[in-house]
């Protein structure tokens, strides 16, 4: 019994030394442009397993939305960090941020094709079970995830955390295809109560299954540790707030595992 205990101890041994999380710069095109993802993995199985893309804050992708990448790549998924901007541009002002992020928002058509590019590339990933997809994504992200959701994007679920509520488009019964998760923060001035109470109506109207979180005392920003740097520096209502961050990380995970388990 001992020699079968211990051999089954070296064989676990060994499998986690082998198993390593795999990242990688992913270049993809759309409408002729470079973006420029991360790809992250646990080459623990060569089975396939469900994708999930990324989509950054504001201020491009960087270095964040590269770590949520290579945490959903440890909770077993493929995960693609995206870049929304081209080229992997980033910002290191509001106002550059911001004009980063309005050149797509106002542009439906291209948002569309740089997130759907992204799904194309995440799908082509031998990892990945193309059949199962779901997207993330933070403030500027959040809104881009919840806007193609509206568009009738093929994904099983979606989760915004601090992401804009706000849309343009009208979405019939049956449009949206993704369960989706809004994690807000219930103090941040970003988002107003009409903003909520007509995001609400719009789900309920188009018979969304969809859950809202507001967390009591959270500012913008509230995942992300970087935040109260960013919020001293220009002087924006940014702030972690780590137990709102640990709430929505595991809110998304319950719903990941009820969705990719049908």
């Amino acid at each position: 019994m001992r020699r079968w205990f211990a051999a089954l101890s070296l064989t676990l041994t060994t499998a986690l030394a082998q198993a390593a999380l795999v990242t990688q710069e992913l270049d993809y095109s759309a409408d002729g442009v470079t973006m420029k993802g991360y790809l992250a993995y646990d080459d623990a199985t060569d089975a396939k397993r469900p994708g999930v893309l990324v989509v950054h804050e504001w201020w491009g992708h960087n270095a964040y939305a590269r770590q949520r990448a290579e945490q959903l790549a440890e909770l077993g998924y493929t995960a693609l960090a995206v870049d929304m901007y081209g080229d992997g541009k980033t910002a290191e002002h509001p106002k550059e941020a911001g004009a980063f992020a309005g050149a797509v928002r106002k542009n439906l058509e291209l948002m569309r094709s740089r997130f759907d590019a992204a799904l194309t590339a995440l799908r082509a990933q031998p990892t990945v079970d193309g059949e199962k997809t779901a997207a993330i994504g933070y403030c500027f992200g959040g809104g881009v995830v919840l806007e193609m959701a509206r568009e009738g994007a093929d994904l099983d679920a979606v989760a915004s955390f601090h992401g804009s509520l706000a849309s343009s488009t009208a979405i019939a019964p049956g449009q949206i295809k993704a369960e989706i998760l809004v994690a807000n923060g219930a103090e941040d001035p970003m988002t107003t109560a009409e903003q909520i109470a007509t995001f609400k109506a719009e789900m309920d109207e188009a018979g969304v299954p969809y859950t809202f979180v507001n967390y009591a005392g959270a500012k913008h920003s509230f995942t992300n540790p970087d935040a109260d740097a960013f919020g001293e520096k220009f002087g924006l209502p940014l702030a972690y707030n780590a137990e709102a961050d640990q709430d929505s990380w595991a809110r998304m995970q319950a719903l990941f595992a009820r969705v990719f388990a049908k």
